[in-house]
């Protein structure tokens, strides 16, 4: 029979129900973040423990106080309560859970969720393939999952927040590979500093953990910028990723104006190149820099800013990756792993400038974002099940550089997070400044992944428009730097804290990764 930890002594629904907490042993204390049940004779109410407070019966105790020995007195004397926020409600005779809207009667007991409350609330990866366990709750002893909702999470942009340092790329990639596991979706990964693909080193260790290519093989493609760095990792490119001069859109230049430094008039005269030489605009400016008067007087544009645009794209030509010919172009092959099921690493190696990474992710996603509408405008016409798009989660680090509130009305990241739900595609951002996001887009992410942080502008924008935002501010303030996150949103039915999954040799076999250590292993797998 459970214990309880304690009993309603007051309390409100808006501002949380104040427990009387029974004296607890050392190794059964409650944590800021807990999950705690409130039993009444017909519901259950689930709730997050937000503040723990210690008082005394009188003040005078303060002037004489017992010694730790003296247990009655202690007991008698000094009280510590909890707050705690009740969210949802469990209706013992029908099952249903909805949200909270009452409060549990004077004297109900609590207690911590046990693990039958909790894969009622979050899921079990007993039931069905779109749950993965991502986490347990904080101070629980048997280590029960907390199961994401897979389903949900890609319905909708996702995100994942903390300082540098807290174990972002570490949970983006637990999570991708609970999609590519399930085979809920596809994911277009672009990873700036190979730590998606093969293999990348633990946090403040010396060890390497394994990447994704490394744990899925074929059901993940690696296209590389620079195949020699991939190579150099122990890798080997799915395909090198070439990109045809002639796919780039004024679109792609004006979103990177404050990398390049143009100006207004500069974005003008590419838009002139463009109702010239249609597709050819790029090539033929940079064909014809010598003779930029002409070519100016040709489209109607001022000479000095045409030259400056031209100073400034020169940059492009110089890149080895950016080819003449189209048919050398490989992101309709990029288009057609991901059509058939295949997520895709796009890395960098020694590219990993802000400029090429800017460039490279907005030309890849706005050619994904046109197909994706053609596809998904077929899809309704025929109800075709096999015509029916992949669900894709377009990944993208250091989010505040496409997302700001400048970029995000100019690159095509901002019309997907505000748009492309309903075409199958979601976005996952990671970042350490989640101020830097334009409010709009804030308000589009449907489920967040919370690391710690520790400015106050962070923590309001990621907590923004969120429920009982208050007693949320103290939970996430309160986590560790290392494997903790408080999960809000879309894929959870209720905010909760977690010790994150380890991502270790005991996740990699969960996965259905097979390591191989000698050569008898390699005969005895061929064989079986």
């Amino acid at each position: 029979m459970r214990k309880p930890i304690g009993m309603v002594i007051s309390g409100s629904l808006s501002e949380g129900i104040l427990l009387r907490i029974n004296p607890l042993k050392a190794d059964e204390r409650l944590n800021v973040g807990s999950v705690v049940t409130i039993q009444t004779e017909t519901t259950i109410f689930f709730s997050l423990l937000s503040d723990l407070r210690s008082s005394i019966a009188h003040p005078d105790v303060a002037l004489f106080p017992p010694s730790p020995t003296e247990d009655i007195l202690v007991q008698n004397f000094f009280t510590l309560t909890a707050l705690i926020k009740p969210v949802l409600v469990l209706d013992a005779a029908t099952n249903n859970i909805s949200p909270v809207r009452t409060i549990p009667a004077h004297c109900s007991l609590a207690y911590r969720a046990s693990p039958e409350e909790i894969a009622a609330v979050f899921g079990s990866e007993n039931n069905t393939e779109r749950y993965f366990a991502i986490g347990t709750p904080l101070d629980d002893a048997q280590k029960t999952p907390i199961c994401l909702d897979l389903e949900r999470f890609l319905e909708r942009s996702s995100a994942i927040f903390g300082r540098t340092g807290t174990g972002k790329t570490f949970l983006a990639r637990l999570v991708l590979a609970g999609i590519i596991q399930k085979q809920q979706g596809v994911a277009l990964i672009f990873d700036t500093h190979g730590e998606y693909g093969i293999q990348a080193r633990r946090e403040g260790g010396a060890f390497f953990v394994k990447g994704l290519k490394t744990l899925f093989g074929n059901r993940v493609a690696i296209f590389s910028l620079d195949p020699a760095s991939t190579r150099r990792r122990g890798g080997s490119p799915d395909m090198p990723l070439c990109i045809s001069i002639n796919s780039i859109t004024p679109d792609d230049v004006i979103s990177l104006h404050h990398e390049l430094n143009l100006h207004a008039t500069a974005c003008e005269a590419a838009q002139l190149l463009v109702a010239r030489y249609k597709d050819r605009w790029l090539s033929t400016l940079l064909a014809r820099g010598d003779q930029i008067r002409e070519l100016a007087a040709e489209i109607g544009a001022h000479a000095e800013s045409l030259a400056a645009l031209f100073r400034k794209l020169r940059t492009i030509e110089r890149l080895p990756f950016i080819i003449s010919e189209t048919s050398g172009d490989t992101v309709d092959a990029m288009l057609t792993f991901l059509e058939r099921g295949t997520s895709i690493i796009v890395e960098f190696g020694a590219h990993a400038s802000t400029f090429t990474y800017l460039l490279v992710a907005n030309i890849i996603t706005r050619r994904l974002h046109a197909r994706y509408i053609e596809k998904t405008e077929r899809y309704l016409g025929s109800h075709n099940p096999a015509e029916k798009p992949h669900q894709l989660l377009i990944v993208i680090e250091e989010a505040h550089k496409f997302l700001n509130p400048q970029a995000a009305r100019q690159t095509i990241f901002g019309t997907i997070a505000r748009e492309m739900r309903k075409y199958y595609v979601s976005l996952l951002v990671i970042d350490q400044r989640p101020s830097g996001i334009d409010e709009e887009i804030m308000s589009q992410i449907g489920t967040k992944l919370c690391a710690h942080l520790s400015d106050e502008r962070d923590i309001n924008a990621v907590l923004a428009g969120t429920p009982n935002a208050n007693q949320l501010r103290s939970v996430l303030s309160a986590l560790d730097a290392r494997r903790q996150a408080l999960i809000v949103g879309h894929a959870v039915a209720m905010p909760v804290v977690i010790e994150t999954r380890a991502y270790d040799e005991a996740f990699y076999t969960s996965v259905g990764h097979v390591h191989i250590r000698n050569a008898s292993e390699v005969i005895s797998a061929i064989y079986d």
